[in-house]
């Protein structure tokens, strides 16, 4: 199967009518062009659910760098020992799995914005002072993030116009980074408890904030609320906006698609889902086997094994990492999906390869006074070229390609698959650099290649295009 292949999609040509075709994919006849009547600019009430929508990806962020600068404190003040606080940083995943199991599935019951609120709640629980809690705290945050992963960028995605709709959705993957560099930087002034409290922050704002926002007109439409769903469209788009042709393109693909029995996991599995599913769930696999967070969690530990200061390693990489996760937004709706890709997995490719050469040259004894710098390089290239597309894309992907009869399932599935292979890699990290810390990298260094290759050969471009046509033209559903 190859992305060629697109015009096997067999949903009726009156709902895929395009004005031109788009890389390599045929439109059906016609002259007109969905939903050209529909407003395509970032109107103030999008602009405002995608903030709401990110502050709990910033929330995400602080969670994930909350365990570093956090560990003196809590093991200094509520005396655990190295293996309880290794307990209270794992639990995280942990969490994050079994909420992953179940994000699509709530998403799809009680709707976007509610999924979001249930989020902002297990945030405040968690915030509590004794021991037990912390870890059940921490258990709960993770169960959260498990939910938000899948519900903010899918959010986002529905709620957007197709020209913006890249650049916004990936403002998520943005968010995370700053939560984390801003948790780094706080953490270094603030004690244990006071970052806990200033994470329920944004908890409180987007909580705040879910009351001004339109629920996503596209689940509506699937819950047969179609009146509900023109309101939000119309508040999303802008009262003088022309919305009949985009709502019509909606109720058209979401009528057809309730013909069918509402997918359970298992049905995933079957030939019309093929595309969709091998693309989610191989751009999760090659993201997370790609090293990612085996680097993230270990850079200063590979900064000092190759010679070079920890510390100011991490600067660097704090220091390349949101800028280049900022780029990827803005040219994400310019470029497309797919050149961002490509370059993001060359770049963590070459990235990978540098880092593997340091520490093959410090075992041959050669080049001893360069190996640092040569490490601190691949590591730089490896995040800046990751933040770039690697980290952000396959979660807008993800969000565009899944028809809304399985976007549940298929949502969770693939969440859990990301958080299943972030657990697998930063398990097993310390022992493959014990084992080799050059054919380590040499691994992921051929994981990134077999990533340039697959996205080449199967991954759609989807810029420009409503995610009706996108998810008609991948999955054949007559």
């Amino acid at each position: 199967m190859s992305r060629e292949k697109i015009e096997e999609g067999q949903l009726s040509c009156s709902l895929i009518v395009k004005k031109k075709p788009q890389d390599g994919v045929a439109g059906c006849s016609g002259e007109g062009q969905v939903g050209t009547g529909a407003a395509s600019s970032a109107t103030p009430v999008v602009v405002l659910s995608t903030f709401v929508a990110v502050c709990g990806s910033y929330v995400f962020g602080t969670a994930i760098g909350y365990s570093s600068p956090a560990q003196t404190g809590i093991i200094d003040d509520l005396g655990l020992s190295v293996a309880e606080y290794s307990l209270f940083g794992s639990i995280l995943t942990i969490g994050a799995m079994i909420g992953a199991v179940m994000s699509g599935r709530i998403a799809d019951y009680i709707g976007r914005k509610f999924n979001l609120i249930l989020f902002i709640i297990l945030n405040v629980t968690a915030c509590q002072k004794a021991a037990w809690w912390l870890h059940l705290g921490r258990l709960l945050v993770g169960y959260g993030m498990g939910l938000l992963s899948y519900v903010v960028p899918v959010y986002i995605a529905e709620v957007t116009p197709k020209n913006i709709r890249g650049g916004f959705t990936s403002v998520h993957q943005l968010m995370i980074c700053c939560g984390v560099s801003i948790t780094y930087l706080i953490g270094a002034f603030a004690s244990w408890r006071t970052l806990a409290l200033i994470g329920t922050i944004p908890c409180l704002m987007q909580l705040l904030g879910l009351f001004f926002i339109p629920e996503s007109p596209r689940w509506l439409a699937k819950i047969g609320k179609w009146k509900d769903c023109e309101a939000a469209l119309l508040r999303l788009r802008g009262n003088n906006a022309d919305i009949p042709d985009e709502a019509s393109e909606i109720r058209d693909y979401t009528e057809q698609l309730q013909q069918l029995s509402e997918a359970s996991i298992f049905s995933l599995f079957q030939k019309k889902y093929a595309w969709s599913l091998i693309v989610g769930v191989s751009l999760m696999v090659l993201q997370q086997f790609g090293g990612v967070n085996g680097i993230a969690f270990y850079a200063s530990a590979i900064f000092i094994s190759a010679g070079f200061s920890g510390s100011i390693g991490m600067i660097a990489m704090v220091v390349v990492q949101v800028p280049m996760t900022a780029l990827g937004v803005v040219l994400l709706d310019k470029s497309g999906r797919r050149p961002l890709l490509l370059m993001s997995a060359a770049g963590t490719c070459l990235g990978c390869l540098l880092v593997g050469v340091s520490f093959c040259l410090q075992d041959l004894q050669q080049w001893m006074e360069v190996t640092p710098i040569i490490s601190l390089v691949g590591v730089l290239v490896y995040t800046g070229s990751f933040s770039l597309g690697m980290g952000g894309i396959p979660w807008v992907i993800m969000s565009e390609i899944f028809p809304i009869n399985v976007k549940g399932s298929a949502g969770s599935l693939v969440t859990l698959v990301s958080w299943l292979g972030s657990w697998i890699v930063s398990f097993s990290f310390n022992f493959l650099m014990k084992w080799s810390s050059t054919g380590t990298f040499f691994i992921f260094a051929s994981i990134c290649g077999l990533t340039v290759l697959f996205v080449a050969k199967l991954v759609p471009e989807t810029k420009g295009r409503t995610l009706e046509e996108i998810q008609a033209s991948m999955n054949r559903v007559s």
